[in-house]
């Protein structure tokens, strides 16, 4: 009987991946990029640490109860990536260690790096063990397109023109203040440096980091605002969260948010031919936490798989039982929004005409430039 069990879950397991895959490339001929190369924390990680002695990982149910197995997304389904991918024509983009580890040959649709508990700063997130920081993800990238890439191509004129065609999305800084900011008992950054004094610290490394991709072929980049973190169950489990977000959480996010706005016109005017749009996840998010009515919502502090106060105390735990109407939440867990939610960010952005959420034009709108 087991083994019957075992056998049909990874019947169903080979059926449903390839399923996405046909669904994708049954699109090729429709793709608004050649590839889309994504960096970032647990937002978007979709298995990276699973290959690595992580303490942040979802590779357990309920995570997944939605995607059909626990792929190691922080969700009950999709990421606002994989919508992304999938309004541009391109099939859910593999995380880049699944494949190295195997030594599997790549394709050309791009790569995820993006690893949970990690940050713009290499020290963020020490608290979760392994994690594969901003850095670090910019070093598998270069190793991507030295090392994998060139195979593929006739010239190095391909190579680069393919480059610069392909979407990056940069969603980092969430850790930077949850996993280092604000805990000062483990990190020194909140004692060294004012609000603005870290904010402007993170905008001048991350700087640093998205010239280094712009160097190594990057033209089209998304660069994600952080969301409100002051709203989150985990956040609000350590106050008193019936009177609402915490506002000097979300101050701190508007402060950082507000100088990625200014970056992403800095780098657009200052690097020849690259396009930097800013996504400003934090307006819609918080747009669906006040007013939860005109999405169809229902729950906005409380996660939908979690213990303790607001399910954000303790976040969701191997075979706990989540609510049954996830769609009426805003949280998945004590961190990360519902697959309902990526979806509605992912709409609100990734569609071809302008978004109110996306500075100067939408992800569509730089996807065809």
């Amino acid at each position: 009987m087991e083994f019957q069990l075992l056998f049909c879950c990874t019947v169903c397991f080979v059926v449903m991946v390839y399923g996405y895959k046909g669904r994708g490339d049954d699109h090729a001929d429709h793709r608004s990029v050649p590839a889309m190369y994504i960096f970032g924390d647990s937002l978007t990680d979709n298995g990276n640490n699973n290959y690595i002695p992580a303490i942040a990982r979802s590779n357990y149910f309920p995570y997944g109860i939605d995607f059909g197995y626990p792929s190691g997304r922080f969700c009950n389904g999709l990421t606002v990536v994989d919508y992304g991918a999938q309004m541009l024509g391109l099939p859910l983009i593999p995380p880049y260690l699944s494949l190295a580890s195997k030594g599997t040959n790549i394709g050309l649709e791009g790569f995820n790096y993006a690893s949970a508990a990690a940050g713009i700063l290499d020290e963020t997130g020490g608290n979760y063990a392994a994690r594969v920081s901003m850095n670090a993800q910019l070093l598998m990238f270069e190793k991507t397109i030295k090392l994998q890439l060139p195979s593929k191509f006739k010239s190095q004129e391909d190579l680069a023109e393919y480059l610069s065609k392909s979407m990056y999305y940069i969603a980092m800084g969430s850790n930077d203040y949850i996993n280092n900011y604000l805990m000062p008992n483990l990190y020194p950054s909140s004692k060294l440096l004012t609000p603005e004094g870290f904010a402007d610290y993170l905008i001048s490394t991350l700087s640093n980091q998205l010239v280094r991709l712009y160097n190594l072929g990057a033209r089209k980049m998304v660069l994600v605002a952080i969301g409100p973190l002051g709203c989150i169950p985990s956040q609000l489990s350590m106050v008193n969260g019936e009177h609402g977000c915490i506002e000097h959480v979300n101050y701190l996010v508007r402060v950082f948010n507000s100088r990625l706005l200014q970056l992403s016109k800095t780098l657009t005017s200052n690097l020849p031919g690259a396009t930097l749009v800013f996504q400003d996840v934090y307006k819609a998010v918080n747009d669906m936490v006040q007013n939860p009515n005109k999405f169809g919502l229902t729950v906005v502090n409380h996660a939908c798989c979690g213990n303790g106060r607001y399910g954000g105390a303790v976040t969701c735990l191997p075979l706990e039982k989540p609510c049954p109407n996830r769609n009426k939440y805003v949280f998945w867990d004590a961190f990360h929004p519902t697959q309902f939610v990526n979806q509605v960010i992912a709409n609100r952005s990734f569609r071809s005409e302008a978004s109110v959420d996306c500075y100067p034009i939408s992800v569509g709108q730089l996807a065809r430039l």
